[in-house]
């Protein structure tokens, strides 16, 4: 009986071995702080669990996946590349859904004496470089083509642009005064609020609504664990984080939104002067 005793208290007292399980996350680097946050709590509820990060802009990110890249899960800044994985075949069915919602806007150096008040500010001569992201892989590039072309504005900024690899890059340009104004997040223009000050913000009709899509990838190697990932996003916790962070909460119209062509432009509509 002693001898059962003390070998119950020994398997007692011993540790519990927990499996070591990483969870690749690619995620659109205009959520950098929002994931890494949530990251964090996931993995203080999941001993052994460690989360791993990519960030990039979102089109990087689906033609990494599109090569076979081992991603549990994917989050975009965008409805677009989500559509086209999920053409593919390499988003798991039945995972994909919105969970938030974000607005562009047009920023300038904190230090900037340019009056650059409404769209048509753009075209000032002394406004030499407006940096967005490149269209054919950066959604914040992509919503500012969209923007622009419905002002009547694409044509005539031409001269001006300057090209970023993401919307953090584009940001950093206009924080170190390396371009006059930039479209960006209103949640990234917080993140730089000592460095960069809001010019104006684009009219939201003349973009597609900023959503971002999460999903499980097709070859995740731990897609339960993906999955809870993408139900803290959705839950009151996660929405509490975005909130937080400046992000605005998904809408019910949102799970029926498409990708929406890559050039396409609301109804035309002149400048405001």
């Amino acid at each position: 009986m002693r001898l059962l005793t003390l070998a119950l208290t020994v398997a007692l007292a011993a540790p519990v071995r927990v499996e070591a399980q990483e969870l690749t996350l690619s995620v659109a680097i205009s959520m950098k702080e929002a994931v890494e946050a949530l990251g964090r709590r996931f993995a203080q509820a999941r001993p052994g669990v460690t989360p791993r990060y990519n960030f990039g802009s979102s089109g990087e990110l689906q033609k990494q996946i599109e090569a076979g890249a081992p991603v549990d899960l994917f989050v975009s800044a965008a409805q677009r590349q989500m559509e086209e994985l999920g053409q593919k075949g390499l988003i798991l069915a039945g995972t994909r859904r919105v969970f938030a919602r974000n607005v562009l806007t047009v920023v300038k150096p904190g230090d900037s004496t340019l009056d650059i008040a409404k769209p048509a500010d753009l075209l000032d001569p002394r406004v030499a470089r407006i940096v967005i992201g490149n269209p054919r892989t950066v959604p914040v590039g992509q919503y500012a083509e969209e923007s622009l072309r419905a002002l009547g504005l694409w044509d005539r900024v031409q001269p001006k642009l300057v090209f970023a690899e993401n919307v953090r890059q584009a940001l950093d340009y206009v924080a170190r005064g390396e371009a006059d104004a930039g479209f960006v997040y209103t949640t990234d223009a917080a993140t730089r609020a000592r460095n960069v000050k809001e010019a104006f913000r684009p009219p939201e009709d003349t973009y597609h609504p900023v959503v971002y899509p999460v999903a499980v990838v097709r070859d995740s190697t731990h897609p339960a664990l993906a999955q809870a990932f993408i139900q803290l996003l959705l839950d009151r916790e996660g929405q509490a984080v975005l909130a937080r962070l400046g992000f605005q909460p998904p809408r019910a119209s949102d799970a029926r939104l498409g990708s929406g062509h890559p050039r396409f432009a609301p109804a035309s509509r002149t400048s405001r002067e």
